[in-house]
């Protein structure tokens, strides 16, 4: 039985219209199939390799080897149930385009609608993956990889001056790893929290894998509302001529020139610090990017990784999350330093552990540095210190942004005490009397943050009350994670009956006496990845951490020019008389004949004695901690008890040098990699050796736990 081709429709019509009709059927497939192999060997890196994938995929066979990378999908193929691109060989050749595609990433919609075939679009995602700004063969690292629309960003490099000029609309985010010195030739735009205007001097930033990628965003230039659209872009356009001496990269970059657009001018950082941390095998690979990260890398070669920024292709789980909460709390103390009539609010900030209050922190002083000159800083936490080596407890004023991990930033305090240990649980009371000795040198003229440990049970929860009522803090900022209940909410309803360690709740104010002003609370909930936990990553890890500020802070070090790195045993060591310093241990008991060799080979704080030190030679020996300023740090590298001699290594001054008289000695560790890591040394190295034997005498260390000696904290009335 045969049926018309042409189906119900098909009746009534003539055998000669129906010839018609197949032919033009016959016509519409074969100018379909030749679309579809046009389109296959045009966007194909590959001409030859793209017909004959086309000649199996015909056959229904799909064995051909792809890239062992290969290129994500730029549409929405996986989120309808499409697997991933298979694998392809061979790479895009220089001279090879598309006709169709639209410059910068973008695609006309035949790319994305006339191929039909499933391997016909994994040849037209990995078409649009190879369209790079100016470089062909690679994709624009600033769009976006899951298909969002996300308009990639414009940069060029300059070979003859070594730096780039990144373009960008305003809006744009760009994610970054590396470093570099950034300068806004036009408009504006911001680094975590601060604005950066044309005109302004360069900042460093710094965005290593031990925190958040940092961003660069664009926020245009109000300013130039004024003005008329063809002289915004001709402005644009005379900074681009004056920074881009190629004629191809400054033709491209006039080409991408939006009358809003933002330029940034991109150099490499070369500096002691980064010189230092790179020339150690352990943090060789310090400023690239996590093992997470690899696969959310854009391609590494392109203008900015030319001058050490690496771009990431999207921001993934691990950038700066922002919730309602964080944006309200910085609005909220924003307003506060603008329109109290004093405009000096006491702000503390206080939360758990992994919670990001250090970067709640940075993003609050860099906020409040585009309004004021100044902010004050007390550092409360002596795991995680922001500006110094841990240990310590300082009190400063912020002038500059914080564009970087703590490390990048490490600088000499006005005020610092030198704890000696990473932990206060077993001296409270000498943690709280070193805070009020920093206190008194509060002047309250600025703004001040206070940043506490993440200590908020027990003991640590009372001290924090203590500093709520010691510093008459007048904003608490209380960051907090998930649905559980790490800590009471410090409500001042909550102060008025709680007891610290050293305060307890004040009285009821008489008819006289007028209430003292109630805190306001400002709760923050954390919604980034992983708050609350623990990281296994590497760069991580809080002794990884530390290590990098002493190290951050030993790198002063080395010459401010380019040159070899030195290690430490190459630099020529103060002598100290034993007679004009005094020494104390103060996170261990150790006998005094075995001081000095405790002593030896250990950081040090180089302090200020209130009164005047005096011996007969020998060394002379502390009873107590003193508590009194510290002015810097250094290495005691060797005691010549012979001559009565110390040999100190320090990147501090002379002139400051002179007013040190007490050397105290804690239980933070000069890190392993400064020891075992020194080029010169020939046969054993000083101060490393594996024939240790904690049987000796004076070999251990005996804990003793001071925050139990209060008869009111321990269980029983009667002890």
């Amino acid at each position: 039985m045969k049926v018309a081709n042409g189906g119900p429709k098909a009746k009534g019509r003539s055998s000669g219209e129906m010839k018609k009709a197949k032919k033009k059927r016959r016509q519409f497939h074969t100018q379909k199939s030749s679309m579809v192999n046009s389109d296959s060997a045009s966007t194909s890196p590959d001409t030859a390799m793209a017909k004959k994938y086309y000649q199996l995929s015909s056959r229904g066979q799909h064995s051909v080897k792809r890239l062992k990378s290969g290129a994500r999908p730029v549409n929405s193929g996986q989120s309808q149930g499409q697997g991933p691109p298979p694998k392809t060989k061979g790479k895009a050749k220089p001279g090879s385009s598309d006709p169709h595609a639209h410059t910068n990433g973008g695609a006309g919609p035949h790319l994305l609608t006339e191929s039909s075939s499933e391997d016909s679009e994994y040849w037209t995602a990995f078409a649009l993956s190879v369209l790079q700004n100016g470089v062909e063969g690679e994709r624009p690292a600033g769009t976006d990889p899951d298909g969002k629309g996300e308009e990639p960003y414009h940069a060029e490099r300059d070979p003859i001056h070594n730096w780039t000029v990144l373009l960008m609309r305003q809006g744009q985010r760009l994610h970054f790893r590396g470093k570099a010195l950034l300068t806004c030739l036009y408009g504006r735009v911001e680094v975590l929290g601060f604005t950066i205007e044309e005109g302004q001097q360069p900042y460093p930033v710094f965005s290593p894998p031990t925190h958040f990628p940092l961003s660069i965003t664009a926020m245009g230039n109000s300013s130039l509302i004024c003005k008329s659209v063809k002289e915004r872009r001709l402005e644009a356009k005379s900074i681009i001529r004056k920074y881009l001496s190629i004629a191809d990269p400054r033709k491209r970059l006039l080409g991408a020139v939006d009358p809003d657009c933002c330029l940034v001018l991109l150099e490499p950082l070369d500096t002691p610090l980064t010189r230092f941390l790179s020339s150690l095998p352990e943090h060789r690979d310090l400023f690239s990017l996590s093992a997470r990260e690899l696969d959310q890398s854009s391609v590494p070669e392109c203008p900015l990784s030319a001058v050490g920024l690496i771009p990431l292709r999207s921001s993934g789980g691990e950038s700066l999350v922002m919730s309602q909460s964080y944006r309200n709390a910085l609005s909220g103390l924003l307003h506060a330093c603008q329109e109290e009539s004093d405009g000096c609010p006491v702000i503390l900030v206080c939360g758990a552990k992994n919670t990001g209050k250090s970067s709640f922190t940075r993003h609050l002083i860099n906020t409040l540095l585009n309004h004021t000159a100044s902010v004050d800083y007390l550092e409360c936490d002596l795991g995680q210190t922001e500006f110094t080596p841990p240990g310590c407890l300082s009190l400063l004023t912020v002038t500059e942004p914080l564009l970087g991990a703590p490390f990048t930033h490490q600088c000499t305090p006005e005020h610092m005490v030198f704890f000696g240990e990473t932990s206060c649980e077993r001296d409270l009371d000498r943690y709280l009397e070193s805070l009020k000795f920093l206190w008194r040198s509060y002047s309250r003229e600025t703004p001040v943050i206070v940043n506490t440990m993440g200590w908020v049970k027990g003991f640590g929860f009372q001290l924090l009350v203590d500093l709520i009522r010691l510093f008459s803090v007048t904003h608490v900022v209380q960051l907090s994670y998930g649905s559980t209940t790490q800590c009471a909410d410090l409500t001042p309803a909550f102060m008025s009956s709680a007891p610290g360690w050293q305060t307890r709740p004040p009285a009821p104010p008489t008819e006289e006496q007028a209430a003292p002003q109630p805190h306001v609370l400002l709760s923050v909930q954390s919604e980034f990845e992983g708050a609350g936990t623990v990281s296994n990553m590497r760069y991580h890890r809080s002794n990884i951490l530390r290590d990098l500020a002493l190290l951050a802070y030993f790198s002063q070090l080395q010459a401010p020019e380019s040159g070899p790195v030195r290690p430490l045993h190459c630099f020529i060591p103060y002598q100290v008389p034993m007679s004009a310093v005094a020494v104390r241990v103060t996170h261990s008991e150790v006998a005094p004949l075995h001081t000095l060799y405790a002593a030896n080979g250990s950081l040090v704080g180089l302090c200020c004695l209130g009164e005047k030190v005096g011996g007969s030679g020998g060394p002379v020996l502390l009873s107590h901690t003193p508590i009194c300023p510290c002015v810097g740090f250094g290495v005691l590298r060797g005691a010549d008890t012979a001559r009565g001699l110390y040999f100190l290594v320090t990147p501090v001054a002379p002139s400051v040098l002179r007013r040190v008289n007490c050397l105290l000695m804690g239980g933070v560790t000069l890190p392993h990699t400064l020891l075992r890591a020194q080029r010169g040394i020939e046969g054993e190295k000083p101060y490393v050796t594996m024939e240790y034997s904690f049987e000796l005498t004076g070999a251990g260390k005996m804990k003793v736990f001071k925050g139990l000696l209060r008869r009111e904290h321990m269980g029983g009335s009667g002890h």
